[in-house]
């Protein structure tokens, strides 16, 4: 290395090139070249032995030896003859005329390249697995916040794109905030008392009509945060009626005493938010928090408020106990309250009581991240008794202008389903909230353990220190694909890279742990070979985050690339774990090779 290092990545120099003969050069102060060879990844020790058992010793290995290999070593146990042929048959497509398969099978190279494609051989399991009959409650949902926003809480565009990428991306509840516009029945989405630019409220819902389930069968949520007077509810309701159509679902009834299921619910649309609240106002009832047009206020206004040092004192006359105003409102945009399939509502009074379960009514509770921190804290059991029949939804803070997040594991303990997180708010947290849902086939809802479901005495203790159930054992072997997907000159102007792997399990206290690498000098494809073991206590809440990073002796170590995986789906055996971006976009070549076992 040297004190040369590093002039960073952001200029191509002219004069570096690539030789015909698999080398790059690299210039030096304009004065020399220095020339690195290109190594190609090769097959681990632990490879070779695979391929040398399962294939009795020969060169090839044929399709019911590899079925054997997926069954016994990549623990496929429902892997049949004819799902080893297809996706031998896959491979060789895949590999085109690189392949040298012949009809006595797979060599070691392709063997070892066949480990490499994540389609085919990724770290988790693909498919929806989970059981999707159970009630709304038994999930945890992939939930956007202020799903219009470009960018900042502030001052960005409101737009109907990032709803659009949400929902590819398989989020399955979009908020909208609804305030009225200028002209007679105009209702705009944006964020109230900013400088953020609107956005119709009909493009938004015609969005959520042609999006919705491009990426998950299961039923989108829409959470609104309505200021709007009766008449422009009634609107609402209107254009929600006309937009979906068919696919919006509401009950017959006032209340759920239950909430349906995902599967029951496939390719339907529903809408949670508060009752109308415009009979209270009405009715001379005091109404703290409005904005200065004299609408109503959110609940997250009511948050910033508070964030901004204003008592929000208001949650037992503001915010009235929904039964109460429920049986008065017949008198305020009744079409609109009838579309209401989740009915929500903020904490009032003591938070005892605003958590007990109500009988034969199932409601959405809200609360901003610090209010679930407090509640948490002193009041964890209730928290988790009231998630198994009822919904609750966390917020980001006020404070939060930039759209940055906050960690979703407290809401997870505690069974919450809707974490709310600013999409556009790219950053660590994200990224486990992106591995959360890469579970369950990527559906968008992921059912929550047995523990937080416990319907008696026994109900989880998020404070219970437990024992050690589950070990895993993870094996970092190699990492290939940066020089497809980067400049050879984007981490480093005078050389190859030196990369090197973080490993991070995030979950219950007890189980948060670090691991790094070695790190591989002047390497495009570096070799570890190294294993780590991360003892767990609650195996079912933890994810594996990992991280590549390159080392510079100057300057802050450039990022390489990212991915996050919940551990309860890892797929024991040699595994290809592909990388993502800063924002969570996959990366076209760049991946680990990586071992994943149980004990």
């Amino acid at each position: 290395m040297g004190s040369y290092r590093k002039e960073k990545k952001q200029k191509k120099l002219p004069d570096t090139t690539k030789d015909e003969l698999g080398s790059y050069n690299y210039r030096m102060f304009n004065l020399f070249n220095r020339k690195f060879k290109i190594t190609e990844a090769e097959p681990p020790n632990d490879v070779k032995e695979a391929f040398a058992k399962f294939s009795g010793g020969q060169r090839y290995i044929g399709v019911d030896q590899f079925r054997k290999f997926l069954v016994l070593h990549q623990d496929m146990v429902d892997c049949t003859l004819a799902d080893a042929q297809r996706m031998v048959e896959d491979f060789i497509n895949k590999r085109h005329h690189a392949s040298k398969c012949t009809s006595l099978g797979l060599n070691l190279e392709d063997f070892f390249h066949f480990l490499l494609f994540d389609d085919l051989n990724g770290p988790i399991i693909p498919q929806v697995h989970h059981d999707m009959t159970a009630p709304l409650s038994h999930y945890f949902i992939y939930t956007g916040h202020n799903s219009y926003l470009t960018g900042n809480q502030l001052s960005s565009d409101c737009s109907e794109v990032p709803i659009i990428k949400a929902l590819q991306r398989g989020v399955r509840v979009i908020e909208l905030d609804l305030w009225p516009g200028s002209a007679k029945d105009e209702i705009l989405v944006l964020h109230g008392r900013t400088l953020t630019t609107p956005v119709p409220f009909i493009k938004c819902l015609k969005s959520i009509r042609d999006y919705a389930f491009v990426s998950s069968p299961y039923p989108v949520i829409i959470t609104l945060e309505d200021h709007l007077t009766p008449d422009h509810q009634a609107k609402v309701a209107e254009l929600v009626t006309q937009t979906f159509g068919g696919m919006l679902y509401y009950p017959e009834s006032d209340f759920l005493v239950e909430f349906p299921s995902p599967e029951s619910l496939k390719h339907r649309i529903i809408i949670s938010t508060k009752p109308p609240k415009e009979y209270l106002e009405s009715s001379g009832i005091k109404m703290k928090g409005c904005s200065p047009v004299g609408k109503n206020s959110s609940e997250e206004d009511e948050e910033e408020e508070e964030e901004a040092g204003l008592e929000a004192d208001d949650r037992s006359d503001s915010d009235q106990d929904d039964e109460e105003f429920d049986n008065k409102s017949g008198e305020s945009a009744p079409e609109y309250r009838r579309l209401i399939t989740i009915h929500a509502g903020k904490p009032k009074g003591a938070l005892t009581d605003a958590l007990k379960v109500a009988v034969n009514k199932v409601r959405r509770l809200s609360m901003s991240e610090q209010e679930l921190e407090r509640a948490a804290t002193n009041h964890g059991m209730d928290l988790v008794r009231f998630t198994q029949d009822n919904i609750l939804r966390v917020y980001p803070k006020g404070t939060r202008i930039t759209s940055s997040n906050y960690k979703p594991i407290i809401g997870w303990m505690h069974g919450a389903q809707m974490i709310a997180f600013n999409m556009q708010g790219y950053g660590k947290s994200l990224w486990l909230m992106h591995g959360m849902f890469r579970a369950n086939g990527g559906c968008g809802y992921v059912q929550k353990p047995d523990f937080l479901m416990q319907n008696d005495d026994e109900v989880f203790d998020p404070k219970r220190k437990l024992s050690v159930i589950k070990t895993l054992k993870v094996k970092v072997y190699l990492g290939d694909g940066w020089r497809l997907d980067f400049s050879h000159t984007y981490f480093d102007a005078y050389s190859p890279p030196d990369f090197y792997t973080k490993l991070y399990i995030v979950g219950v206290p007890a189980d948060a742990a670090r691991k790094k690498t070695k790190i591989i000098e002047d390497n495009w494809a570096p070799v570890w070979n190294q294993e780590f073991t991360f003892p767990l206590t609650v195996p079912e809440l933890a994810l594996l985050r990992v991280e590549v990073r390159e080392y510079d002796m100057s300057e802050k170590d450039d990022f390489g690339g990212q991915t996050c995986l919940p551990v309860s789906e890892l797929r024991p055996g040699i595994r290809s774990v592909p990388l993502h971006d800063k924002k969570g976009e996959k990366l076209n070549n760049t991946r680990l090779l990586m071992k994943f076992e149980f004990l």
